[in-house]
């Protein structure tokens, strides 16, 4: 499994002090079984804890999963500023997590030497 923040979504995380650990905890959570919505399309939302304030008062994020194969995490908001994504949104981030998971090998590394996409170190199964 490779997992990948977006550009945008790595500097929002890095705002919020989230770790790549606790990124690659919740994509081994969604592969067994454990999310807080699945949107289809490959789209899931998934509570991220912040410190001591555990998942309930953290983070949600926006991850586009293939199974066995790559994620990205595509955004992220804190429960205190918005209760969830409107469905404009939804279809927005469900059109570019299929486009992400369509990337073939060569365009990966493309966007990852661009810096679009950035994988994250450590991950499981490499």
């Amino acid at each position: 499994m490779r997992i990948f923040k977006t550009k945008d979504f790595n500097k929002w995380a890095k705002k919020q002090t989230i770790t790549d650990d606790s990124l690659i905890n919740a994509v081994i959570e969604i592969e067994k079984g454990l999310v807080d919505a699945n949107y289809g399309g490959y789209l899931y939302k998934k509570r991220i804890p912040v410190f001591d304030r555990g998942k309930s008062s953290g983070i949600r994020t926006l991850i586009a999963i293939r199974v066995k194969d790559k994620a990205f995490f595509l955004y992220g908001f804190a429960k205190n500023q918005r209760s969830n994504i409107n469905n404009n949104e939804e279809q927005v981030y469900k059109f570019l997590g299929k486009k992400l998971l369509s990337y073939s090998e060569h365009e990966i590394v493309k966007h990852v030497q661009s810096g679009a996409l950035i994988e994250l170190e450590g991950n499981y199964g490499k």
